[in-house]
């Protein structure tokens, strides 16, 4: 199967958008007669971005590429917010012929792994390209999942929200999370989209899954630094945590991401609870490792 080429990827993205916006919420007028398409026509996005149709759409057939200028009047057009801005612009930089960069091994720098060691308390993991997890803490073990028990090819986070009944059911808003890990995946092809690794995540995914291949469709975007996520743990029960997200600053790609609780909740507490648990664990554990030597 050829790769999408960020041409394609960049009209597949104008066509998804263009679909979701009505001639009204853009102050078109709107004709009598029925609309054969949902959301705006192509000349209407044409004359809002002050282009020609032909050129808008080869814009959107891959068979052109865009200028600065052409981007920067698509959009205020299609009202793109900031994730959807850079989304378009990354994707906008590449060119089919640009010979494909090596790319590093996923390893997180030294000091990373020493500030995960450090947080005790709070799980946190390092997400790498296409949201693998490439490192993680004791309480990440404890609240998700036991990442060094799997194959290094099931240590992805979206695999794991579509793949994994015992993740999945650890989010109270399971659709929500996904659809919002869908997005950042999407955010995170715009990188590199003839990666062949990111092609057979989604082939799998898109196969496997209908709601997957639904919401990969939809060319929805996010690059969101922070949120707050829902939980429904086994042991501790459900758990209203904030999550926050940091760029590497090594130009590697890799994000921290740290769960936290606000102080004197029950959300709080349960995670001290937990985590004091993982803590107990390594003693005992260290014990063992100390009578066998």
């Amino acid at each position: 199967m050829t790769e999408p080429s960020a041409r394609h990827l960049l009209g597949s993205f104008l066509k998804a958008r263009r679909a979701e916006l009505t001639p009204q919420e853009c102050g078109l007028p709107v004709s009598g007669g029925p609309r054969r398409v949902a959301g705006l026509r192509r000349e209407e996005v044409a004359r809002l971005a002050s282009i020609s149709v032909d050129y808008y759409t080869r814009l959107e057939q891959g068979m052109v590429r865009a200028s600065a200028s052409v981007l920067g009047s698509l959009v205020p057009a299609l009202r793109l917010d900031q994730d959807q801005q850079t989304y378009l612009y990354e994707l906008a930089g590449k060119s089919d012929a640009r010979p494909r960069r090596r790319r590093s091994a996923q390893r997180p720098r030294p000091a990373v792994r020493r500030l995960l060691a450090r947080l005790d308390g709070t799980p946190a993991l390092v997400l790498g390209r296409r949201l693998d997890v490439v490192a993680w803490n004791r309480p990440a073990v404890a609240l998700w999942t036991d990442f060094a028990a799997l194959p290094a090819t099931r240590r992805n986070y979206v695999r794991l929200m579509f793949t994994d009944p015992v993740f999945r059911a650890l989010h109270r808003d399971w659709e929500h999370d996904a659809r919002d890990t869908v997005a950042a995946l999407r955010m995170e092809a715009a990188d590199d989209p003839s990666d062949p690794a990111l092609a057979r995540l989604v082939g799998e995914l898109s196969l496997r899954d209908g709601d997957f291949r639904t919401w990969w469709a939809e060319q929805r975007v996010s690059a969101a630094g922070s949120g707050t996520k829902h939980y429904r743990h086994p042991l501790v029960g459900d758990l209203t945590l904030d999550c926050d997200t940091w760029l590497s600053p090594d130009g590697s790609g890799q994000r921290l991401v740290i769960l936290t609780a606000e102080e004197n909740t029950p959300s709080h507490d349960a995670l001290r609870i937990l985590t004091s648990w993982t803590a107990e664990e390594t003693a005992e554990e260290t014990a063992i490792r100390g009578t066998k030597a």
